[in-house]
């Protein structure tokens, strides 16, 4: 590097966004993902003892892939070389491989190469960096906001340990805004600038657990905002709205207004309205609201009030739950309103949900009823000569794969919890156990 480089590369730093600025230099500045970085943890332990070995790094945007890239390449010893799949070639890979193998035979050097946005690399970019990865001339490490499982050669997967990255918390956030706003060094701090409780809790809420856009928000408000009559800056919540673009919510997430909006989202689901719990489910979104409660209340609903009326509703509500994850926002509210919808829209039955809670009072009224000996397990030694399992019939040798005997302890004989509804898929469910019992003689047997 000359000195027109450095020089550049100087100015570079300095004006470049507050988000880079303000990036960790070693690991134990690294704001979140405790699940990955926590000192006990074997990423952080390894970037401690400079022992990494290829690792793709997966997640959302802005939740600190290329942060802990920049912090390895700053603490370690081996050569670092970067490298962004949206724009590199095959030439540019050659290229790196090549300096790798002369880094390593004139100074015994190991090169650490970072992949950003490595699922845009196609089949065969990714098979030609394989074998050197595999020998060690490279370690790899990628950065995807995609599945890697999906994405990513699986030969290179089964070479590198995937590090899964989350959304940052609200605390999280709150950190690095007011990081930002008081570090003179690398932050904002020289413009003697204040941020409103309000407003930093309205941007914690908004970034979705993106640091990057909560950093970018604030730069362009300290930037942009004149200096009150006190000489300083003041980011007051009109000011946070603006620079991120968004409307305050009247929307307490410790208040009644929470609550009373989840009642209404619930409700409104329950009720089979999906505009109604389309909407609530937008007024969730747009005040803040973590998309994983919002997801965790869809799946109680698609099993309280669906049921087996439509099981596939809580399949739908779990996938939609897991999807959420790894999407974050804004997509995340698609995959939301998806399950919102057919969960809304489903046939409607509770009976699963009062049969466990009849079973709960009954348990609780009654408690510990012995099980029918015939049920009770005959493989453990000495149970035989109890009686353990003695008389038990297999269903599977009789006709319709159904033999009655005695379930429930003989107190409970007769009792019955769930009583299937008359609503979607529950109708078959009622008509195969009245089949099954041969309370209906006009099904046929074969059925």
């Amino acid at each position: 590097m000359d000195l027109f480089d450095y020089m550049r590369e100087t100015q570079m730093e300095k004006e470049s966004p507050l988000a880079a600025r303000l990036r960790p230099t070693t690991i134990d500045e690294i704001v979140g993902q405790k699940h990955i970085l926590a000192k006990d943890k074997l990423l952080y332990r390894a970037i401690k003892a400079d022992k990494i070995s290829s690792i793709i790094l997966y997640g959302p945007p802005g939740t600190g892939k290329t942060t802990i890239a920049k912090v390895i390449a700053g603490t370690t010893s081996a050569r670092f070389t970067q490298i962004n799949a949206t724009v590199a070639g095959k030439k540019d890979m050659e290229e790196v491989v090549a300096a790798a193998k002369e880094s390593y035979g004139m100074y015994g050097k190991k090169t650490i190469l970072f992949v950003d946005e490595i699922h845009r690399f196609n089949k065969s970019q990714q098979d030609y960096l394989l074998p050197f990865v595999e020998d060690g001339t490279v370690v790899l490490i990628g950065a995807t906001t995609e599945n890697p499982y999906f994405e990513v050669n699986g030969a290179l997967i089964s070479r590198s340990a995937i590090f899964e990255l989350k959304p940052l918390e609200k605390e999280d956030i709150r950190e690095l805004i007011l990081r930002a706003v008081t570090d003179k060094e690398k932050g904002m701090g020289g413009y003697d600038a204040v941020i409103e409780k309000d407003a930093l809790e309205f941007l914690a809420d908004l970034s979705g657990g993106d640091a990057r856009r909560a950093l970018n928000a604030i730069e362009l408000g300290i930037m942009t905002t004149e200096r009150a009559g006190d000489g300083k800056i003041h980011i007051t919540l009109e000011v946070a709205q603006e620079c991120i673009q968004r409307r305050v919510m009247r929307y307490d997430k410790d208040g009644d207004n929470h609550y009373d909006t989840i009642s209404a989202f619930i409700k409104s689901m329950r009720g089979s309205d999906p505009d109604a719990a389309v909407y609530y489910l937008a007024k969730m979104l747009y005040a803040g609201e973590s998309v994983t409660f919002i997801a965790r209340r869809i799946m109680i609903c698609a099993s309280e009030d669906v049921g087996n009326a439509d099981p596939n509703a809580l399949c739908v509500a779990v996938a939609a739950a897991q999807a959420v994850e790894r999407v974050g926002m804004p997509e995340a509210s698609i995959l939301l309103s998806h399950a919102v919808t057919y969960v809304a829209c489903a046939p409607k039955s509770n009976a699963a949900c009062v049969a466990v809670e009849e079973a709960m009072e009954t348990v609780r009224q009654t408690g510990n009823l012995k099980v029918p000996t015939h049920l009770q397990d005959s493989h453990y030694k000495g149970a035989a000569k109890l009686g353990h399992g003695v008389g038990y019939m297999y269903a599977h040798d009789y006709d319709k794969h159904y033999v009655k005997q005695q379930y429930l302890p003989y107190e409970l004989s007769g009792k019955e919890f769930y009583r299937p509804s008359g609503n979607g898929y529950e109708v078959k469910i009622r008509e195969h156990m009245k089949w099954l019992k041969g309370e209906d003689d006009t099904k046929d047997e074969n059925q």
